[in-house]
């Protein structure tokens, strides 16, 4: 008996659960930033920050996808809001520093704490071979969507040069 037909209806149903998963990702992040009174954008900076500490207004860009003009808006947005502070680099005038406020950090991983615990509680309940395929399957998925925005930059610099 062939098993391709429970290989296609398998496949079908990990694509549907994927983008499920990624629409109520998308729904809780929109509820989280409403309720901090941000914008899902300012929410995306605010985690990358919280990550990596510091970083240039141009990484800020890459990594939301927005153009310099409105991570600039942002910046100033999150600034003024005392989320971030941005300074000049001593080394490099030309680029700002990006800068989480430390006293911040913990206002912002509040309202994900129920939602860490739960998360917390499924993972408990994977071998650690589980553990180490999903992180393997994050990391490939993770490479198609560098390579998909990758792939619609270019095309929207080949659209704008046109």
């Amino acid at each position: 008996m062939s098993t391709e037909p429970a290989r296609a209806s398998a496949i079908a149903d990990l694509m549907r659960a994927g983008r499920e998963t990624s629409r109520l990702s998308m729904v809780f992040r929109y509820a989280i930033a409403e309720r901090l009174g941000l914008t899902v954008s300012d929410l995306e900076c605010l985690d990358y920050l919280v990550d990596v500490g510091s970083a240039t207004a141009g990484q800020v860009a890459e990594r939301t996808n927005l153009t310099t003009g409105a991570v600039t808006s942002m910046l100033r947005r999150l600034q003024q809001a005392g989320y971030v502070t941005a300074e000049r680099d001593p080394a490099d005038r030309r680029r700002t520093i990006v800068t989480l406020r430390p006293e911040r950090a913990a206002e912002l991983e509040r309202p994900y704490e129920r939602f860490a615990e739960g998360a917390a509680r499924l993972i408990e309940g994977y071998r650690v071979e589980e553990l180490v395929f999903l992180v393997g399957h994050y990391g490939r998925m993770q490479a198609v969507y560098h390579a998909e925005l990758e792939r619609l930059r270019d095309d929207d610099t080949a659209r704008r040069s046109a």
